[in-house]
């Protein structure tokens, strides 16, 4: 299962992030638990400064707009 976090506000490009995660997870069959994550201090803490960011199994591999189609299927299929 994949451990995914978006990273951001919670403003409307946050929440599209993770509902594209979501339903892209869910088209291609991978498990994978999307937290949106909020706590300033928390995305601080990844070096993030610009959302939205997409953390993977604990690894930051996006931040500062909605990630392509093509990104996220290459993160849940990695």
């Amino acid at each position: 299962m994949k451990n995914i976090k978006v990273l951001g506000s919670g403003c409307a490009k946050c929440t599209k992030t993770a509902e594209l995660i979501q339903k892209l997870a869910a088209e291609l069959g991978v498990e994978a638990a999307v937290v949106k994550e909020t706590d300033a201090e928390v995305i601080m803490g990844y070096g993030v400064m610009r959302t939205p960011a997409v953390v993977v199994d604990e690894l930051l591999v996006h931040s500062g707009s909605i990630p392509t189609q093509a990104d996220i299927t290459g993160w849940l299929q990695s």
